[in-house]
This record gives structure tokens, sequence and C-alpha cells, in this order.
């Protein structure tokens, strides 16, 4: 379980294929090291490490550890379309007890949607996405609703705007200077895609309002 709020901002240093699946070697930003097995949004996905080493990256010996995104992954986020250079926003498993500063985030993207509108307004950002939807998916609670919460990217936020018109859904959200400049928001522009997990406690009263109806 997350948060949504991103702790580091860190480069992919090698993308490999294998079958379907694809792995991402990126540099290890946490001082206090990543182990196997433990858990980390990239992007909002969660992913597990599977392998960490140190590694010479522009002549600096520095700690990279290794995911592995399988093809549903691939499909369903933007992972797919990342290439080496990429920056991700990342954040680790939330610790029992922590303040939860963000909202309830599961590390499991929805979909992904398509950016269209990018303003600076005051010093602060307004950005605008579009994503792809149907009436069987807003059955499913994969829609947003005004001042509720969203999670693009791995960051969580507050929806402003929402929209649904035909097969076509909207939702805007606004960034203030330390997101945007700690955060992969700061490479966004219209056309670049990001990925979204809805309000999983709006998918739950979704759903079971669709119960109720049956």
């Amino acid at each position: 379980m997350f948060s949504g709020i991103v702790e580091a901002l860190t480069p992919i240093i090698k993308i490999e294929s294998e079958q379907g699946n694809k792995h991402f070697t990126l540099c290890n930003p946490f001082k206090d090291g990543t182990t196997i097995d433990q858990s980390i949004a990239h992007n909002g996905v969660c992913l597990t490490v599977v392998k960490t080493n140190d590694q010479m990256v522009n002549g600096e010996m520095v700690n990279v550890y290794t995911v592995t995104a399988m093809q549903e992954t691939l499909n369903r986020t933007n992972l797919g379309v990342l290439k080496e250079g990429d920056y991700v926003n990342l954040e680790r498993a939330m610790q029992l007890g922590d303040r939860l500063d963000g909202h309830i985030v599961q590390g499991h993207v929805d979909q992904t949607a398509v950016c269209t509108e990018v303003k600076e307004t005051d010093g602060s950002w307004y950005f605008r996405f579009e994503y792809e939807t149907t009436p069987e998916m807003i059955k499913r609670g994969y829609f947003c609703v005004d001042k509720g919460s969203v999670t693009i990217n791995g960051v969580s936020l507050t929806v402003c705007d929402p929209d649904i018109q035909g097969n076509k859904g909207f939702v805007s959200v606004c960034i203030i200077p330390y997101t945007f400049d700690n955060t992969n928001f700061k490479f966004i522009q219209p056309g670049t895609i990001v990925n979204l997990e809805f309000d999983i406690i709006g998918k739950y009263l979704a759903r079971y309002n669709t119960l109720l109806k049956n």
C-alpha cells in the first residue's frame, strides 16, 4: 500500500526484454538501501525488486536495482512506452503507523491517460488529461469526482473539473511548484501518456451500488 507522496525521481538505466516481460534497471536514490522482494511504486505501478548491485553509470559507481513488469502491466500502464533515460516517480511501500499524507493508493494502475493541456497559472501548473471510458468501466468506479482523489504517475492529487463525454473521460489537476520540481510532472506535455489509479473507496462504492441494483 502507498500514499501517493513521491519520495524520489530517478532515471531508467537499462531496459531489457524477455519474452513478454521487461526488466527495468534504475538508479537507487534511497540511502538506506533497497532489498530484493521490496515493493516500490514506479509511476504508481507496484513492482518487486528482483536484483540489486553496484554499477558504473556515467563514470560513477552507483547502486542500482532491477524490477520486472509482465505483459499485462505493460499493456495497462505507461511502462511499455518508457525509454532508457526517462525519469520515473518512486515511492516505497508505507510502514505501519506512517502518516497517510496523500490517500490510499494500491499501486494497481487502472489505465493510462493522455495529457491534452498544460498551463502555468500564477506560479503553479494546470494539467488536463483525457482517458477512455465506457458505461461498464464507470460501473466499476473508473471515473473521477470533483474534489476527490486520483493518482497520476504515482502522485496523489485532488481532482478538479472532471467530465465524461461519450467514451471520453476528462480530469484536471493543479500542481504546486514543489511537486512540479520533484516529480516527472515537469516532463509532462500535451501527448504524454500517464498512469491513472482511481480512488479505491470510490471503486468499492460503485461496485456495491451496482450489486444493489442487480
